[in-house]
Order: C-alpha cells, then sequence, then structure tokens
C-alpha cells in the first residue's frame, strides 16, 4: 500500500499495468476498467500522493485489481477511511465477491465484517476460536430459545397479556412500547408463527425483530468461556504442528 510523489493517478495505474506485463491496447483498456470500476476515472489527473485517505484506498484496490486476481487479502480496508469511503469500499467488496473472487479481510473493527464476509474466522493467541457464519454466531444461544423485541400502537398491557397465554411465548421483560419476548425455538418458521397470531388476535403490531447479538459481544462471550475453559476449541489445522516443526527447524539451521 502506498503511492508516489509526482505522478498522477492515471501514470500511477500505467506504471503498474506495464509492470505486470500489459502491452498496447490491452493495457489502456485494462487499465480504464479498473478505473471506470473504482471510480478513479474523475481523478485521472490528479497526483497520486494528493488523495484523500478514501481516495488513496481506491487507488490501491485498482492497483491490486490490475490483473484480475482470484484472490484478494485486505489488511484493516476501512481503517481511517470516513463514513462514505467505508460504505463505497463496502459496496466494491460485495461487487468483487458476486463475480467469484475469494476475499480475506484483516480486522479489528468486527461490526464492518459481519457487512462485509460470508465466513468469520476469529483467532485469539494463535488458536482458532470461531469459524462460522455471522448470524449463527450473532443468534447463538446456550438454549433453542429466541428473544423478539415487540411495539405496539396504544397500551402495550394488551400484548403483555397476550403474551401470558400464547404458546411457545414467555414475557421476558417490559418496554416503553411493548415487550421482550422469549420464544422456545430458533426456528424461522415458529417464530413467523408467533407473529402470525399475535396478529390475527388482534395486537397492534408497530414493530417485530429478533435480537441478536453484537459480533464483539460474541467474541467477548467466547473469550470468557475459554477462560472457563467451557469452550470446545476447533480442530488444529491439519498438519500445522508439523509445518510449525519444520520451521522452527529450517530456522535453527539458518
Amino acid at each position: 500500500f502506498g503511492t508516489y510523489e509526482h505522478m498522477t493517478v492515471l501514470e500511477y495505474m500505467d506504471f503498474y499495468a506495464r509492470a505486470l506485463g500489459y502491452r498496447g491496447e490491452e493495457r489502456l483498456e485494462r487499465i480504464q476498467e479498473v478505473m471506470d470500476f473504482t471510480d478513479l476515472t474523475p481523478l485521472a489527473e490528479r497526483m497520486s500522493n494528493k488523495l484523500s485517505k478514501g481516495q488513496t484506498q481506491r487507488l490501491c484496490l485498482g492497483r491490486a485489481l490490475l490483473h484480475d486476481p482470484k484472490i484478494l487479502i485486505m489488511d484493516e480496508p476501512a481503517a481511517g477511511l470516513d463514513p462514505k469511503a467505508r460504505v463505497e469500499l463496502k459496496q466494491l467488496i460485495r461487487i468483487l465477491a458476486e463475480e467469484g473472487k475469494t476475499i480475506l479481510i484483516s480486522s479489528h473493527i468486527l461490526s464492518e465484517l459481519d457487512e462485509m464476509c460470508d465466513t468469520l474466522l476469529f483467532i485469539h493467541n494463535g488458536t482458532i476460536v470461531h469459524h462460522g457464519d455471522a448470524e449463527t454466531l450473532k443468534r447463538g444461544s446456550k438454549t433453542a430459545e429466541s428473544v423478539v423485541s415487540v411495539a405496539v400502537s396504544g397500551d402495550p398491557a394488551l400484548l403483555r397479556q397476550w403474551a401470558l397465554t400464547a404458546p411457545h411465548v414467555k414475557l421476558e421483560s417490559e418496554t416503553k412500547k411493548g415487550a421482550r419476548l422469549r420464544i422456545d425455538s430458533l426456528e424461522d418458521d415458529v417464530i413467523a408463527s408467533v407473529l402470525k397470531r399475535m396478529v390475527l388476535d388482534g395486537v397492534p403490531v408497530t414493530d417485530f425483530h429478533r435480537e441478536e447479538r453484537r459480533l464483539e459481544d460474541a467474541f467477548i462471550d467466547i473469550l470468557g468461556e475459554l477462560g472457563k475453559g467451557t469452550f470446545a476449541v476447533p480442530p488444529p489445522i491439519p498438519g500445522g504442528d508439523e509445518k510449525r516443526e519444520k520451521t522452527a527447524a529450517k530456522n535453527a539451521e539458518t
């Protein structure tokens, strides 16, 4: 990551296209394709070291895309970006993923990983402590239950009274405009049936959504379980120990 002084955006892209072996019309066409995709065309004559953080991020992403790689590795790609630049970066990453590229992102900003990634890998002290999708982690519960937050129009007492006799439902806590309800299932169809019954029974629902843990909270919970010794650590990557031993032996020889 980085730019050169006294070089425009177009010259910067052209330099790397030449270094990657592009020649003639093919080079010009590839540069234009990438600059259009990353919205760099309006900045073509701007000095590459005079760009904003977000523009520089797009420029370096464009440089990395010139040879159309199948895999991209990004380290803290959203660090230091303003809100608009973060949104633009997420959109670019989703488009690249939809085109079939594999993108590995390393970041400590878990909320942004949730919005960009299909699969999450949490590592603590060199050990994988979670590998899976974000939804499973956020919904993760030691019991097969879901908590939904419900708001109603008018007096929320009607909702609370309804919850006392409704199947699958238990009143968790009262809120200003409704209540939090605990449903004895994680299945979508059961949760949908609870909402349907609620409406058919005349409860004036204005908002109904399943509560989810933030990824930060989920990660902290995992670390807490690790400290108690109650968390099952995923198995090591095959051949990992053997590779480490070989590396250590090689380093010792050196």
